[in-house]
């Protein structure tokens, strides 16, 4: 293949390089505490040693990679202290976001809403934990992006990141869906009402529920 058809450097080599990176680790393809070896992640992908090292500089900040000294980089562990801390903040950007998503929100974002709830609901009824976590992620996401509150929403997105593990973790934890599914569908009727308050207080049960599971 000629090298303008592949950028084997340069900054769109690293974003080629840091988004493969990234959606590895999301998708749980990589490891916590799996080492990325630069030469080999370069071959992998087709890019040169330099791209793979910047865009390990970039997981670094977004907290998904940890560099130990002389030793090179990793998936980064997060214990379930840091998990707990991550989810005390999500407590409070959530709950912002769920209170300006209440006034906000339009009918048909409403009706997005509800037939996520009527979709959580199968899922948990058919017994299919993963698909319920997913469907568990999209709600949280289309309640932020209804908020319309940018900085929240992006703040949120780098703490999300790096609970992953610990979210599918939960997910199939036996009994954890049915106790979220509660959770979620009352923050789902909180909307609907258009009531930011129990917005906002249905979201911060749900995440107390959350941190007590993690320490469970």
């Amino acid at each position: 293949m000629p090298n303008e058809a592949r950028p084997s450097s340069g900054e769109q080599a690293k974003q080629l390089a840091l988004t493969r990176l990234r959606q590895a680790i999301l998708h749980g393809e990589m490891a916590p505490a799996q080492r990325l070896v630069e030469n080999e992640l370069a071959e992998q992908f087709g890019v040169t040693r330099a791209s793979i090292r910047a865009a390990l500089i970039d997981l670094e900040a977004q907290g998904l990679v940890e560099r130990i000294r002389n030793r090179g980089s990793r998936v980064r562990v997060v214990s379930v202290e840091e998990a707990v801390a991550i989810t005390e903040c999500r407590m409070a950007l959530e709950g912002l976001c769920a209170a300006k998503a209440a006034v906000a929100v339009s009918d048909e974002q409403l009706a997005e809403l509800t037939d996520l709830g009527a979709a959580m609901q199968k899922a948990v009824a058919d017994g299919e934990p993963v698909t319920y976590s997913e469907l568990n992620h999209e709600l949280h996401a289309r309640i932020r992006e209804f908020s319309g509150q940018r900085t929240a929403v992006e703040l949120l997105e780098r703490l999300n990141a790096q609970l992953v593990r610990h979210r599918f973790q939960l997910a199939l934890r036996p009994g954890r869906p049915q106790q979220s599914l509660k959770e979620h569908l009352a923050m789902i009727e909180a909307i609907r009402a258009r009531d930011p308050q129990a917005a906002e207080e249905a979201v911060r049960a749900h995440l107390t529920s959350v941190i007590n599971a993690l320490r469970d």
